[in-house]
């Protein structure tokens, strides 16, 4: 079935300017980290993402690595796009990244200028396109340094391989000193992707809140709803199939009894607002105007679609800052502290690559 664009999209969903740049983006992205790999249904990957399109959501955030298999998100969206999409390529905002494990040797992983430019090359090529708008090095290096991923960075634009770059998982300080580098070579940073939710709100502790607005580069926080905390599916703790169950990237340690019951006190504040828990914690996130947007994946068009009525919500009164700061605290789930505190570079030693066979 052919796919035409809804005429109404572009009034169905707020859209944000990202700091003092002229990038902007929907109040609410949608993310491919986990939904759109070789373990998912391509028809459901399909209708997420043109649904998510009708209703004004051009920005797809997907990085080299996601998956699973690594690089197979890229595969997949670049297929939506050349099937579905390619009429509107220049209404969408597609970012990738490269900084995380992506292959085997000293090139798979981290900030050099060989990684970077070379791994944005290899995702031009699965997703089959000429270039992105938005390019993040996706986590700090402490073995390269800044300014080589500086020069990197604003190499990539000044070659047409993007249009803006960002970074991923800096701390304050280092992002200061990220723009400041960028600024200098004429390339300006135009977005920083923290992690971000009621559950993990270390952007606020550390400053860089302050930073985006002192340097001009916007925030668009990633991981909203905490990999699933943050919806009603853990309010009497984990249930068979849930993310939690299943291991991996969520920390099913991290819910004790304590924060489940925060989580219940959230749950009951967002009933009395007509909201489910994920859309507050949406809400919650967007109520700072240097939010530009949230990065939230999506399981299915209908779980994207609950996570949009959030955006109408988004003013809080006093009362329920306050209420809302008594439940939402750090529950030791930053799973990218380390990185961003200067951690070493992971393991690439068994990276899973989509093969290659499967490019366009």
């Amino acid at each position: 079935m052919s796919y035409a664009a809804s005429p109404e999209r572009y009034d169905r969903t707020p859209i944000r300017r990202s700091g003092r740049s002229g990038l902007q983006l929907p109040a609410l992205s949608l993310g491919l980290w986990q939904n759109f790999g070789n373990t998912r249904d391509p028809l459901t990957q399909r209708s997420t993402v043109l649904d998510a399109f009708d209703a004004g959501v051009f920005h797809f955030d997907l990085a080299n690595n996601y998956g699973p298999l690594g690089g197979q998100a890229e595969i997949n969206f670049g297929r939506i796009l050349r099937e579905d999409l390619a009429a509107h390529r220049d209404e969408i905002v597609i970012s990738t990244k490269a900084g995380w494990a992506m292959q085997a040797g000293p090139f798979g992983t981290g900030g050099s200028r060989k990684y970077l430019v070379e791994s944005l090359d290899r995702s031009l090529q699965r997703m089959d396109v000429d270039r992105v708008d938005v390019f993040y090095h996706h986590r700090p290096d402490p073995e390269t340094p800044l300014a080589e991923t500086a020069a990197a960075l604003d190499f990539i634009v000044r070659s047409g391989r993007a249009h803006y770059v960002g970074i991923s998982s800096y701390g304050a300080e280092a992002s200061r000193e990220m723009a400041a580098l960028l600024r200098g070579l004429g390339t300006p940073l135009a977005i920083h992707q923290p992690s971000y939710s009621m559950m993990n709100r270390w952007i606020e502790a550390d400053g860089l809140l302050d930073v985006a607005a002192e340097e001009g580069f916007g925030v668009i926080g990633f991981s909203p709803l905490a990999q699933g905390m943050l919806t009603d599916k853990y309010l009497a703790g984990i249930p068979e199939g849930s993310r939690a169950a299943a291991g991996g990237s969520f920390n099913s340690q991290a819910l004790t009894g304590e924060v489940i019951e925060r989580l219940r006190g959230l749950a009951a504040i967002a009933e009395a607002r007509g909201q489910s828990l994920a859309q507050l914690a949406i809400s919650w996130a967007l109520r700072d105007a240097r939010v530009t947007s949230l990065v939230a994946g999506a399981s299915s068009s209908a779980q994207f679609t609950e996570n949009l009525a959030a955006l109408a919500r988004t003013d809080f009164t006093a009362a329920e800052v306050a209420e809302i700061d008594e439940f939402a605290v750090d529950a030791g789930i930053d799973l990218w502290r380390e990185a961003r505190l200067g951690g070493p570079l992971p393991d690439i030693s068994a990276v899973d690559r989509a093969p290659l066979a499967e490019l366009p």
